[in-house]
């Protein structure tokens, strides 16, 4: 996956903008939905690499498992993986993982913000 498509896929989501509120560090795009963080990149930086919220549970687990998938970087390493995308992981996977980010994000909105962003997680399970 590269920069361009990261930046569409993390835009394609209901309510998502993007925002580089580092004026040191222009680079850096912040993607945020109801004003939260769900995604964080330098989409120029070589590797690429994007920061994803995640179940902490499941942020073990995956790196464990994906030497590309590591503690987030300068956040909360409990709630955060930093995902090199070097190739390493398949596209699909890493598409799941900004999705599942957005989700954790979404879910604790307010309702009256789930429901403007007619999230599917809204009308029952929390699955999209």
């Amino acid at each position: 996956m590269d920069a361009d498509r990261l930046g569409d896929l993390c835009l394609g989501f209901n309510g998502a903008v993007a925002e580089n509120p580092f004026p040191r560090d222009r680079e850096v795009t912040v993607f945020k939905v109801g004003g939260k963080v769900f995604a964080i990149s330098a989409l120029g930086g070589e590797p690429l690499k994007v920061s994803l919220k995640c179940e902490p549970d499941l942020a073990v687990r995956l790196r464990a498992e994906h030497p590309a998938i590591v503690p987030g970087w300068h956040l909360n390493k409990r709630h955060w993986n930093t995902v090199t995308l070097d190739g390493s992981l398949p596209d699909a996977m890493v598409r799941e993982l900004v999705e599942d980010s957005y989700d954790l994000v979404v879910a604790r909105l307010p309702r009256a913000e789930r429901l403007r962003l007619d999230w599917p997680g809204e009308a029952g399970d929390g699955a999209r």
